[in-house]
């Protein structure tokens, strides 16, 4: 099965990234391969040792290379690899499909594969550099640059009464650490959480490694949610939390109406709920003006969190929340992580946001993702037309399809590794059983796979994996 198309142009990390995929599939991967350090690539190929550790970061995402303190990057032994275990951990098959040589992964979610600020990151941090020579001290500032902390919180800030301070800013290493601080200071352990279904797989199986118990509340098939099965959870249910998007939810890529958040921000208020807010799409929307729901609700029962890696891409891997309370708990859970943050790239990223070029960029980035989301819903319609339904996307970089009959999702997916494509069930993107008929579908990924040819073998996929 070809599924390579025609190169197109391309940044530095690209053509980098493409070498160390030649590079791995040249080893016999009997056991784990140590690859090339930074240093040794960067001479090699003649780029800077960032753009190397950007295309180590995208393979690291993707599962096809792991990392070691102190040691360096190592290639996974395909021979190890749990795929052809039917009953295995669905995710770790995932990412053991991913890691294969020659594969078109369409699995992923990464925004910003169609335009990272690598390069002017880059830039500015050599100007910085030069500004600040000895004021790299990543012990003093444990929660985050100040820069960096008031320009997150100057942009969060809609009203006087709905204002955020810099200190009420707490920025890690990533979105993972900075939830697992999260989690640990609201004692969340054994506590009822409602979440949005489907919900991230990060969140998800974080929550669940805590001990949370956790009641998903899907999104309907009309893509607005279910008002009155919210308002009887809040009722009956113990529940002091609720896990919402801030404007679009992914990967349904559904919003709710202005009548709906309000109903939302209502409920909240009658019952006393907190809300936390997932806003790590908020500024991927198509459409501009969407009020995102922390603009809504009560800003004292309110926790935001969110990360920049969707908006500038694997350069800029910090995530960050925002709380006016528990201050002392959270400043002493950062302090004790000791978050070893490049305190000149947080102040390059400040400084994208201060000069207006992160607006800028947003808006590029918006509408290409746009497009592209546009492009593949018209492939889609004209290779999988009568196989499935689905909501267009109002955001992110993805799909998220309902198979029309019903299916065997996993055969689905183990039909596709076979041809070389890897694609993400739903039933990952929920603790309950859900989604089991549903499968998101990136339309932004590493390299140029012939995308006629990947979803005429998923239509052929769904009709050979029909039950009944």
């Amino acid at each position: 099965m070809n599924l390579r198309g025609e190169r197109q142009a391309e940044f530095a990390y690209q053509a980098v990234y493409r070498y160390m995929i030649s590079l791995i599939n040249e080893v016999g991967l009997e056991t784990p391969v140590k690859l090339p350090s930074l240093r040794q690539l960067s001479t090699r190929l003649n780029v800077s040792i960032s753009t190397i550790q950007y295309a180590y970061s995208l393979l690291e995402k993707e599962g096809r290379v792991y990392s070691v303190a102190k040691s360096g990057y190592f290639a996974w032994p395909v021979t190890s690899n749990p795929l052809m275990a039917p009953g295995g951990d669905l995710l770790e098959r995932l990412y053991a499909a991913a890691r294969r040589p020659r594969m078109a992964v369409l699995s992923g979610d990464e925004p910003a594969l169609l335009g990272a600020l690598d390069g002017t990151l880059l830039t500015l941090e050599r100007q910085l550099i030069r500004r600040y020579p000895r004021h790299l001290q990543p012990w003093s500032q444990p929660c985050g640059v100040w820069e960096l902390r008031a320009v997150l919180a100057a942009r969060y800030t809609s009203s006087p009464t709905r204002c955020w301070q810099a200190d009420e800013v707490y920025i890690g290493a990533d979105l993972r650490g900075v939830l697992e601080i999260l989690i640990d200071v609201l004692g969340l352990k054994g506590t009822t959480l409602i979440v949005e279904s489907p919900c991230d797989w990060l969140i998800l199986r974080l929550l669940q490694a805590a001990g949370v118990r956790v009641i998903e509340l899907p999104w309907k098939a009309d893509g607005s949610l279910d008002l009155m099965s919210f308002e009887h959870l809040l009722r009956h249910e113990p529940v002091q939390l609720v896990l919402l998007s801030s404007v679009v939810s992914l990967p349904s890529g559904v919003a709710m109406s202005v009548q709906e958040r309000l109903h939302v921000a209502h409920l909240l208020e009658q019952h006393g709920c907190w809300l936390l807010e997932n806003d790590s799409y908020g500024d991927l929307a198509f459409a501009a003006g969407q009020p995102a729901l922390r603009n809504l609700v009560n800003p004292e029962r309110l926790i935001v969190f969110s990360s920049f890696d969707k908006t500038l891409g694997a350069e800029a891997p910090f995530g960050y929340l925002l709380s006016r309370h528990l201050s002392s708990e959270l400043q002493r859970q950062f302090l004790l992580r000791a978050f070893r943050l490049s305190s000149i790239r947080q102040r390059a990223i400040a400084r994208l946001y201060q000069s207006g070029r992160f607006d800028q960029h947003l808006q590029t980035l918006r509408q290409r993702l746009q497009e592209q989301a546009e492009a593949m819903s018209q492939r889609v319609d004209a290779r999988l037309e009568g196989r499935v339904t689905y909501q267009p996307p109002r955001a992110g970089a993805s799909l998220w399809l309902q198979s029309v009959a019903t299916v065997d999702m996993r055969q689905v997916f183990q039909r596709m590794v076979a041809q070389q494509v890897v694609i993400a069930p739903g039933e990952l993107f929920s603790l309950a059983g859900l989604h089991h008929q549903h499968v998101r579908l990136s339309h932004v990924f590493n390299g140029h796979p012939n995308l006629d040819v990947a979803l005429d073998a998923l239509a052929l996929a769904f009709q050979q994996a029909q039950i009944g």
